[in-house]
């Protein structure tokens, strides 16, 4: 076989094996769009001035670590690094929510402690927080108890408007906003959380 010959088999050879590993790529980059599922609400932006009082009820302090579960433009945990110089993580599963954070982000200067990832928030693990921020509906407030339970005792769980049904909370605060108008409400609780007691039915 001369020279011109093995090459042509070489490359026959090269292109016939690399074809499988063509199509593992495009399978698992198709995959991967697939696991990247719909976000499970429509972002809805908290008023700056609840934002404040939410992190006001938490007591965050500058040693501390804030989880925001679904960030969307990223203003609570640029808030939260901002005020109290603690450092804060923003999760969301939608990319362009995720652009806006880190635009927020930049445009507050604290990249040094704050970081952004796009997340589902119901693969995490949250035990390393010590300050948890939600708006999310109640059905997925109940949803993520499992992970929320595992939090170190005296860890403090913020939601803006929505409650976690059979959790007891330490505080619900009325609160009107300026800044978005309307009325709005903040729930806080604090771990080890406290289940409600179940309401008895009374005899007519």
């Amino acid at each position: 076989m001369n020279h011109f010959a093995r090459l042509t088999a070489v490359l026959l050879c090269l292109a016939v094996t690399s074809v499988p590993y063509a199509q593992d790529a495009a399978d698992k980059a198709a995959q991967d769009t697939k696991k990247a599922r719909e976000p499970d609400v429509i972002y809805v932006p908290t008023p700056q001035d609840v934002v404040d009082k939410m992190l006001e009820l938490a007591k965050v302090q500058k040693d501390e670590l804030l989880y925001d579960l679904g960030c969307g433009d990223g203003r609570i945990v640029a808030t939260a690094a901002k005020k109290y110089g603690c450092h804060a993580v923003g999760y969301d599963i939608d990319p362009r929510r995720i652009k806006e954070s880190l635009e927020t982000v930049k445009k507050n200067q604290v990249e040094s402690l704050v970081k952004i990832e796009q997340k589902d928030i119901f693969t995490l693990d949250l035990s390393a927080a010590n300050v948890i921020t939600l708006y999310l509906l109640p059905r997925l407030n109940v949803r993520l108890i499992p992970q929320l339970e595992k939090l170190k005792p005296g860890s403090r769980i913020v939601s803006h408007d929505f409650r976690m049904k059979g959790i007891k909370p330490d505080t619900v605060v009325d609160f009107k906003s300026k800044d978005g108008g309307g009325d709005h409400q903040i729930y806080l609780w604090t771990t080890p959380l406290k289940k409600s007691k179940p309401t008895t039915p009374t005899s007519g």
